[in-house]
């Protein structure tokens, strides 16, 4: 690149020679502005110029000008493309497979079977100057299935029956299924063996004898398992935790908010 000067003389006149340079200038300043138009210029001789100016005095100056280089266009890896594809179509897997849920839950109304406390009564409490105490007590729970399309099965089923913290009994079932739409009632005749108290126990079943009516505590656990059309087996735990409080007069009694939670 060559860096070309001119002078004007402050009196407006030129020599021959500068003449002849400024001629040579407005030629290469023709030939670059045509290269430029046709892009045929060769990046190797193409001048590039710049006048600066100054405010006292009265210089001209042509100064090369870089051009800027293009690196080579860069293409998208094709593993890229692979991995930008796939997660694309796994988007779309999870979509379809929500809204086929979804539409399956609006259909169906799928509702969580339950475990309920339909009727207690005490067929015997007694309590011995020997501080032994022996409980009877008939309980009836019910195994309730709301789906109307589904059938529920049971399993895993224990509860434990307590007197002020004492253990009384535990009740148990076998796996056992209950048609859609329908319940199915399990009978517990509970019959304790001689409990030994403690005085602070003995005191609270003394109490209990004298206002008739004694508190007892069923909680326990038991497992669901039904199918929900095509959505597939859902599965659940129940857990009870009841208080039953029964009249000493064989009474039956029946709670009506003595029922399992889900979980």
């Amino acid at each position: 690149m060559t860096t070309l000067s001119f002078i004007f003389n402050s009196n407006g006149y030129e020599s021959e020679e500068q003449q002849k340079r400024k001629n040579r200038l407005l030629r290469l300043s023709h030939q670059q502005t045509t290269n430029s138009e046709t892009g045929l210029a060769d990046d190797r001789h193409s001048v590039s110029l710049k006048i600066i100016s100054t405010k006292h005095a009265d210089h001209l100056f042509f100064l090369p000008m870089p051009k800027p280089v293009l690196g080579p266009e860069r293409r998208t890896n094709p593993l890229i493309w692979c991995v930008a594809t796939l997660c694309t179509f796994i988007t779309l897997a999870v979509i379809i497979t929500g809204l086929v849920v979804f539409i399956g839950y609006m259909i169906v109304r799928p509702k969580v079977p339950q475990m309920s406390v339909v009727s207690a009564n005490v067929d015997n409490f007694s309590y011995d100057m020997s501080s032994n105490l022996i409980v009877k007590v008939s309980i009836v729970i019910n195994a309730e299935n709301d789906n109307a399309k589904a059938h529920a099965s049971f399993y895993e089923t224990i509860y434990t029956l307590t007197f002020h913290g004492v253990k009384v009994a535990y009740l148990r079932a076998d796996p056992f299924d209950v048609p859609q739409n329908s319940s199915t009632p399990l009978y517990y005749p509970v019959e304790s063996t001689s409990i030994s108290l403690t005085p602070e126990e003995g005191e609270v079943a003394e109490m209990s004898l004298d206002q008739k009516q004694v508190v007892l505590y069923l909680k326990g656990n038991t497992r669901t398992r039904w199918r929900v059309g095509f959505i597939g087996s859902v599965k659940f735990w129940l857990h009870l935790n009841c208080q039953l409080k029964l009249p000493l007069d064989g009474s039956t009694i029946y709670p009506k908010k003595c029922s399992t939670k889900s979980r």
